[in-house]
């Protein structure tokens, strides 16, 4: 089966990723491609190699990046206007009271965001190029790690290019307003976006995030736990309660932030003084691998429902993490086994304070938690769930 990833970055990677490579946006395509994934950030070639690893043949397309997609046209005879030199201004974040007053009414806003030009879309040019790859790679499977940038009027004109099955795959409550039928399944990490899709009709099924264990490989050797309490993840409008939590912990204990520095946190909050930057892919495991323990918060909308990707990097590499207890954790992790579990911002602190010291003890969750991961937690499981689905999808017809 021939198998395509449709996937996007964010903004400031792409900046800092042609940042610290001088000219690269001029290179070959499979050269810019090779550097991207070696960057190891996000999922990277993880679901791509592991589907080769099964037979398949696969590939990953990351449809924002202008340079990656420009080298593309280029060398299959393509006109296109050439992209901007990276490094231009980055998109301003809109004011913080206009974060907050629009965050109850993000679902229903979406659709009319993209109709004026406020929710990322990928350009007439953008969607050319697209168009072409799928032309020639003609994928038995389609997996659209982005909705927003390809939308579904978009992932209409690819289905018609072939009538390839296709996945959806997210992490959010649907969209009001879109029309979902194009997909042949949804997946997400979380039951109850799993559950909304079904309400509407779609296809859905439960497929969590995961680790590549070729990461372990590629990193350098582990440095000294210099770091007592780390945090590296977002905060925004949408992480009251990690922000709550961090700011807390920052009160007590010598914590380090490794993020974005968002215009929706106060003047007044004590967690500037604790950002160190953000870092990415390589950079970020080893902060992990420094960390005595590193801090998990779910984003606000995940509710009581676990999921999210630091739980499986952050166990991948062996460190200690201190996440937030959620209803469905144990289907994950063993709770104070496997991870460390807070349920309050006082538990949270208390559980700090009682292992901060604890190397032993620390050193045997890390341990468990490692091992869970590469018994059930790696993309080469995750691929193969989803081929799974690709049979069941299939034989209903």
């Amino acid at each position: 089966m021939r198998i395509l990833v449709l996937n996007a970055d964010y903004p400031r990677f792409l900046a800092w990723f042609y940042r610290r490579q001088s000219g690269l946006e001029d290179a070959a395509y499979e050269t810019q491609m090779a550097a991207r994934n070696a960057t190891l950030f996000g999922v990277a070639d993880f679901y791509s190699r592991n589907f080769a690893a099964l037979g398949h043949q696969a590939a990953e397309i990351h449809v924002n990046n202008p340079w990656l997609q420009a080298a593309w046209a280029r060398e299959h005879g393509m006109a296109f206007e050439a992209p901007q030199p990276p490094g231009g201004a980055e998109r301003r974040e809109p004011p913080r009271w206009l974060q907050r007053a629009a965050k109850p009414f993000k679902p229903l806003l979406r659709p009319l965001a993209r109709r004026v030009g406020l929710s990322p879309r990928l350009d007439a040019q953008a969607e050319k190029i697209l168009l072409a790859q799928l032309e020639e790679f003609r994928p038995d499977l389609i997996i659209n790690q982005d909705i927003f940038h390809v939308d579904t009027s978009l992932m209409r004109r690819i289905k018609s290019i072939g009538g390839p099955t296709i996945i959806g795959q997210v992490g959010i409550q649907p969209s009001r307003g879109e029309d979902w039928d194009v997909y042949d399944l949804m997946i997400s990490q979380l039951p109850t976006t799993v559950r909304s899709f079904r309400a509407l009709g779609v296809r859905a099924k439960l497929n969590h995030l995961a680790f590549e264990p070729a990461i372990l490989d590629a990193l350098p050797q582990a440095a000294a736990t210099d770091i007592e309490v780390s945090f590296v993840g977002t905060v925004s409008v949408d992480h009251q309660q990690r922000i709550a939590l961090l700011e807390a912990v920052a009160g007590r204990y010598d914590l380090k932030l490794w993020g974005n520095r968002p215009q929706a946190l106060p003047a007044s909050s004590p967690l500037h003084r604790c950002f160190q930057g953000e870092v990415w892919g390589a950079d970020m495991y080893q902060v992990l691998r420094r960390s005595r323990i590193t801090l998990n918060s779910h984003i606000d909308l995940a509710g009581r429902e676990a999921g999210n990707m630091r739980l499986f990097e952050a166990t991948g590499v062996g460190a200690f993490l201190l996440t937030d207890f959620k209803d469905n954790l144990d289907t994950l992790f063993a709770p104070d086994r496997e991870v460390a579990v807070w349920r309050s911002i006082e538990d949270c602190l208390d559980v700090i304070g009682r292992t901060i010291g604890d190397d032993n003890g620390r050193a045997a969750i890390a341990r468990a938690g490692q091992a869970r991961t590469m018994a059930q937690h790696t993309y080469r499981h995750r691929a193969t769930e989803i081929l799974g689905f690709v049979e069941g999808v299939r034989a209903s017809g």
